[in-house]
């Protein structure tokens, strides 16, 4: 099987990664052992990094759940992380090489399995990498999974990807995940927080997100965010806030087929664009 391009946000990418002898669901196996001590150290400098940054930033339940990875020193084995996980909301992590086609994506996780990419980045691209590798995934996305509510979501999530296929609303489902999963805050008695994998994983955006005057912070709202177009190439211009995990569940486990139609008779909305009723966040706790 050979590397074939996948959509990711709002663009087609030809993945990296060893794609020759995975299985038909586009699984493999980690080969924990031929990780080099060189990539271990570099897993153990990112992991040390979001770590200084992510103090009062991060959700509390992604910081509640980071000590199950036990990956502060080195690259953790797929199968003792599944140990733990199973038994806390009955997911498991499987191994992928790389970014994978949409229908095996949406299946996986339909069946309570997140695929994570083996490979990691090049010490060159410490700072900046557009296609998710191992850092990502692992650090940034699976410690949720140990959260009930958004481990629900998530299964959730797939399930409604596989029905959208046949609905020609895949970009709308590409811009839920990107804006939740992905990019997401939550409001906390403490203030704003962090819950999307690609913030938490980012040594640049976690600042930008929070406090950046250049971004919008607006409120959930499932019709809006599906018009929302956004970019994978820079920080993100607007994110959604939701109030909690359980809000996400209900806006998505239900049937929202007609959120499809609806999204695809009104206006795109770009990235960085305020609505005349909204307000941005940030600007709304500075001036109160």
């Amino acid at each position: 099987m050979s590397s074939v391009p996948v959509t990711y946000g709002e663009a087609s990418i030809t993945p990296r990664g060893d794609y020759a002898h995975c299985d038909a669901d586009y699984t493999c196996a980690q080969q924990w052992a031929r990780y080099t001590p060189q990539e271990h150290e570099l897993f153990a400098r990112l992991y040390a990094r979001q770590m200084a940054l992510l103090p009062g930033r991060a959700c509390e339940e992604f910081v509640r759940a980071l000590p199950h990875l036990q990956a502060r020193s080195s690259i953790p084995r797929f199968d003792d992380i599944n140990v733990r996980l199973k038994a806390a909301t009955d997911w498991e992590i499987v191994a992928v090489p790389g970014l994978i086609p949409e229908a095996a994506f949406f299946s996986l996780l339909a069946a309570r399995r997140f695929p994570v990419t083996v490979w990691l980045r090049k010490p060159e691209e410490f700072d900046y990498i557009v296609e998710p590798d191992l850092f990502h995934d692992l650090f940034g996305h699976v410690p949720l999974l140990f959260e009930p509510r958004f481990a629900d979501y998530m299964q959730a999530f797939g399930a409604g990807g596989l029905k959208a296929q046949g609905q020609h609303a895949l970009q709308f489902l590409a811009r839920l995940y990107w804006y939740t999963v992905e990019f997401g805050l939550i409001r906390t008695p403490q203030g704003l927080r962090i819950y999307g994998a690609g913030i938490l994983s980012s040594g640049g955006e976690v600042e930008h997100s929070l406090h950046s005057p250049q971004a919008r912070r607006v409120r959930f709202d499932l019709l809006r965010l599906l018009r929302s177009r956004y970019r994978i190439d820079s920080y993100q211009a607007t994110y959604f806030i939701i109030d909690n995990f359980q809000q996400l569940f209900d806006a998505t486990a239900p049937d929202f087929t007609p959120f499809y139609d609806q999204a695809a008779m009104l206006p795109e909305i770009e990235a960085g664009a305020l609505l005349p009723d909204e307000v941005d966040e940030m600007v709304s706790a500075e001036t109160d």
